[in-house]
């Protein structure tokens, strides 16, 4: 007999307690008694020394003078045939079969002990310490048996020293990324704990057939609180788990390998699907006060999640689409329609089907990766590790063949379609591309005039045609057809804007939430109305909520992952068939409703966390929304990303605030040397500016309109179509497309294209509408005392000054001066929230414009000097823009700086245009009409105060009309400094022009008497 460690010969006379005599070793050799195989078992082996002739790796350990052997260490073999030797059946090559059916139990433990004895332990000190905790925190999920206190105290010390260390040692982190029993065993941990998470923290609800629903929301934070010091501990070892698990992927292609492998970022996606569900709907933030609700808003550990996800697609491209697989599709395999456009004619099935033969295509292994996963599997066999290597257990794994490398590279670089070959995975094959329906998807979606101009501009005079339109179904325009409107329907609706569609037959939304043609009768579909009016369709992907969930600081490893696998610059360039994977990621992001769910998510994040464009969040997006752009997809995402009952959504206008950055970085850059460059950005800016000429300018001019039709008293306030909530939509989105038309106005090579599309006939059209539907605030808007206020009580005027608030209106309405006729009318109660949607300000717009007019009329030197632009100068007085430009010399308090920019824009008007000056020269001078009209106010207030003896009364009635002369008359000089021309008129121009202003473009205001009310009325 021989010592199992170092082969010493041992003693004839043994004993339990005999010990090995060779110093060095000491080993003690004792039997003992095996439950499992009701045999004593003993650790004396009846083998001999391994000499240097049979050592190679998983031999046995004999010699030649085994009593009966056939073979000899020297390879003198006496017969062909194995012999059995004390149970052991041995082959020609020598080594002992251990599937022998004669194998006995015992002696076959025996074996496996000895190959173990064989195995040298090459692992680190921090591989040993991790692994004994990994070991420790399988007991604690499994619970049989639990570890006390102290243990697991220990086993969070050794956890949080790992975490230290592969954190700042890379040759730690290199160890640990290249152990796959710490892999298998990382992996094991999360998939005990998810079930006991779910049983702590979520509870279903059951339909009477006892056929779960969905998701009790009270009941489960109700178990949420009740479990929330163990699921606490619990998560915060997880959380370790998952950041040392990240540290660990930094190794990159063989950490990424033997990751997927081991099917351990499944397992990480099982725990984002608990997390989502836990934090999103996990519990009612209404039924909890701030203490319970802060504790709620700990269970999630997303964060490190999104981070793990990162480390592990970064740099592969394989793993890159193996996340888009599992993220883009769900269980759903079909698009949903978007909105007014036509279907995009998308077979999800066929993508789903051609990206899992790309997979199949492209399943080479990382070769050290490879070297250390056939080791573990090696050692399956003997025992001491988690198990063996997992099947496959997601369906794109399914029936995957293993490829050699030139078979893979035999794809044909040249891509050859074949629509009538059946085999499909033969098909694809000679495709060599990802997904052919992807590809013929991009074509049929992508600009419409991405090989050339196709579609043309709309001509001004299509324009004119849909603004006049849009004027005659103001009121009733953003109303569903059949339904009647009653007053105040929408006050809900603002109040509340998603309810989850539980709301009650009194809470009725009667505006247009499916289009102008849509129809709204009936619960249901005033259910759907009521969610897709945030939403717009069902949010399907399990990404979408994330965006829901995390701020901006735990967010950023959702979008560093989808820029990494759809930016050019994070690809590996071409593949050998010529694709730009890349490129195909970002289509694939665009052509599922997955992708497209989470790109509105995204977007609309950025708005309700208001972030500004030198934050880390909205600079990672622009990236995403630049690579759109070298797709051609950026007309495509505008369009799903629309609400049609918005005139531009929140979606949109996020993403026009975005693509105005990107061109703002255009600006004094070199980039439009490159004609490509010139023609793709180019080639946006018609779509969007198209889109703004049919769509936004007429819907903005409509409900501007319908300011003006109450303001003129020839509609009621409770006919306006909207409420506040919606005008500060429309005004958003109308804002920022003036912020986009402006950078784009200060771009050289880009200017042209807006004169030449004529776009002085939108900016004058606003203006125009604005002037007639929008009260100017005043610097002193304090009501004037004194009865001029109101009209007599029996006075046969039955219409109210519309600038007075609704508190004056009902009084006078008391007094016997109602709103608007009886016959036609009651008075309603007007709700506090909608009391003044109609006096909307439209605050800021008229600035916008001025800058875009005087951009554009400038002259093209740096300078600014010498005559406008003189094509620009005829467009503003062939659409008649010269006197709303004047007229906004007139102090606004909605526009700061507006007598400023209206003062720098005519100046540029004026310089070197002579018909400008003409049209100025030819106005109707107003002096001595006005010096009448003076005279006959102050005529009348003297009679007035010869009848009363109110001498004071009717000094403050004459005081608005000397504010309006004063504030309205400028001295030549003035204007001549101003505008920088020359008005040698008879009469002096500039105090003809200013009161001509007056009288033109300045509202009724409550300053104003009733005789002014009176003449403007009429």
């Amino acid at each position: 007999m021989y010592c199992i460690e170092c082969g010493t010969p041992l003693p004839l006379i043994r004993t339990n307690n005999t010990i090995c005599s060779n110093p060095k070793c000491k080993t003690k050799l004792g039997t003992w008694w095996d439950e499992n195989s009701k045999t004593m078992r003993t650790n004396r082996l009846p083998g001999f020394p391994m000499d240097e002739r049979s050592s190679s790796a998983g031999s046995f350990p004999y010699r030649s003078h085994y009593p009966n052997s056939a073979y000899s260490p020297s390879g003198n073999s006496t017969s062909h045939s194995p012999v059995v030797n004390r149970s052991f059946t041995y082959s020609n090559s020598g080594s002992p079969d251990l599937s022998s059916a004669g194998f006995m139990l015992e002696e076959k433990n025996m074996m496996v002990q000895w190959k173990n004895s064989q195995r040298k332990n090459g692992q680190s000190i921090e591989e040993r310490s991790f692994l004994g905790a990994l070991i420790c925190l399988e007991g604690h999920f499994e619970a049989t048996p639990g570890f006390g206190g102290r243990t697991m105290t220990q086993v969070r010390k050794m956890i949080a020293g790992t975490l230290e260390r592969s954190l700042g040692l890379g040759d730690v982190r290199e160890a640990l990324a290249k152990n796959v029993d710490i892999w298998m065993r990382l992996r094991k941990i999360v998939l005990l704990a998810v079930p006991t998470l779910v049983s702590r923290s979520l509870r279903e609800t059951q339909t009477e057939d006892g056929i779960p629903s969905g998701l009790d929301v009270p009941e489960s934070a109700a178990l949420i609180l009740k479990n929330y010091d163990t699921l606490i501990e619990d998560l915060s070892y997880l959380n370790n788990l998952l950041v040392i698990s990240r540290n660990m992927l930094a190794i990159k292609e063989t950490a990424q390998e033997i990751c997927a492998t081991v099917a351990f970022d499944k397992a990480v996606h099982k725990l984002i699907i608990l997390c989502v569900n836990v934090t999103s709907k996990g519990y009612d933030g209404e039924n909890v006060d701030e203490f319970r609700r802060g504790k709620l808003n700990e269970i999630t550990e997303l964060l490190t999640c999104l981070q793990h996800t990162h480390n592990w697609t970064m740099g592969n491209d394989r793993f890159k689409m193996s996340f888009w697989f599992d993220m883009l599709f769900d269980n759903d395999l079909r698009n949903d329609a978007i909105h007014e456009l036509p279907p995009d004619g998308l077979n999800v099935e066929n993508v789903y089907r051609e990206i899992k033969n790309w997979f199949r295509r492209h399943s080479e292994k990382d070769k050290e990766a490879t070297k250390l996963l056939e080791k573990y599997s090696a050692d399956v066999l003997l025992g001491q590790t988690p198990g063996p290597l997992p099947l496959p257990v997601s369906s794109l794994d399914e029936g995957i063949s293993t490829l050699a490398p030139l078979e893979r590279y035999g794809e044909s670089p040249s891509p050859v379609w074949k629509p009538d070959m059946e085999d499909k995975y033969e098909q694809d094959r000679l495709y060599a591309r990802v997904s052919h329906e992807i590809d013929i998807w991009w074509k049929r979606v992508r600009d419409a005039n991405y090989e050339g101009w196709v579609v043309p501009m709309e001509s001004v005079e299509g324009a004119i045609a849909r603004a006049e339109s849009c004027r005659e179904t103001a009121m009733d325009r953003f109303l569903p057809r059949g339904h009647a409107p009653g007053p105040y329907e929408q006050e809900e609706h603002f109040d509340e804007p998603n309810d989850g569609g539980n709301r009650g037959q009194d809470r009725i939304d009667t505006r247009s939430i499916e289009g102008e043609t849509g129809e709204g009768d009936g619960d249901e579909e005033e259910e759907d109305d009521d969610d897709s009016y945030v939403e717009e369709g069902p949010l399907r992907g399990l990404l979408t909520e994330i965006p829901n969930i995390l701020d901006t600081k735990q967010i950023e490893a959702l979008h560093m992952t989808v820029k990494a696998c759809i930016v050019d610059s994070m690809g590996s360039g071409l593949t050998p068939a010529g694709e730009n994977l890349q490129k195909t990621r970002c289509k694939m992001f665009l052509a599922l409703d997955c992708g497209k769910n989470l790109l509105r998510e995204m977007l609309v994040f950025i708005a309700v966390w208001e972030q500004t464009d030198q934050q880390f969040i909205f600079q990672i997006t622009a990236q995403i929304i630049e690579s759109f752009h070298h797709n051609a997809l950026l007309p495509y995402a505008w369009n799903s990303l629309r609400i049609v009952k918005d005139i531009v959504s929140p979606a949109q206008t996020v993403l026009l605030r975005l693509i105005n950055y990107m061109f703002r970085a255009r600006k004094d850059s070199p980039i439009y040397d490159d004609l490509r460059d010139y023609n793709r950005d180019a080639k946006l800016i018609h779509f969007l500016y198209n889109y703004f000429r049919c769509r936004v300018v007429p819907d903005c001019i409509a409900l501007i309109y319908a300011q003006a039709q109450i303001r003129c008293n020839k509609s009621h306030p409770s006919d306006f179509p909207v409420d506040l909530w919606d005008m500060e939509r429309a005004k958003d989105g109308l804002s920022q497309y003036l912020d986009f038309i402006s950078v784009i106005a200060e771009i050289p090579e880009m200017r042209p294209l807006l004169i030449e599309w004529e776009a002085v006939y939108e900016l004058v059209t606003l203006l125009k509408a604005l002037e007639a539907g929008v009260a100017r605030k005043s610097l002193d808007e304090r009501p004037m005392p004194g009865p001029s206020r109101r009209p007599p009580p029996n006075s046969s005027s039955t219409t109210p000054n519309i600038e007075r608030p609704y508190d004056s209106q009902r009084t006078n309405s008391a007094h016997g001066s109602p709103a608007i006729p009886q016959e036609s009318r009651p008075t309603p109660t007007v709700p506090p929230l909608h009391d003044t949607p109609h006096k909307f300000p439209w605050s800021g717009i008229k600035t916008q414009i001025l800058i875009i007019l005087t951009s554009l009329v400038a002259p093209s030197n740096t300078r600014r000097n010498g005559p406008g632009n003189p094509t620009v100068q005829r467009q503003l007085l062939y659409r008649g823009g010269l006197m709303p430009l004047l007229n906004c010399c007139v102090y606004d308090g909605h526009n700061e700086y507006l007598k400023e920019r209206a003062t720098l824009a005519i100046k540029f008007v004026m310089e070197g245009c002579d018909e400008a000056q003409k049209f100025v020269r030819e106005l109707v001078p107003m002096k001595q009409p006005q010096a009448q009209a003076q005279a006959t106010q102050h005529g009348a207030q003297e009679s007035f105060q010869a009848a009363t003896g109110h001498h004071q009364a009717a000094t403050a009635a004459s005081l608005p009309l000397d504010q309006e002369a004063q504030k309205a008359s400028i001295s030549a000089a003035e204007a001549e400094k101003a505008l920088g021309v020359s008005l040698s008129v008879e009469g002096n121009a500039a105090e003809n022009i200013m009161p001509q202003l007056m009288d033109v473009g300045e509202e009724p205001t409550q300053k104003v008497n009733d005789t002014r009310i009176d003449r403007v009325d009429s």
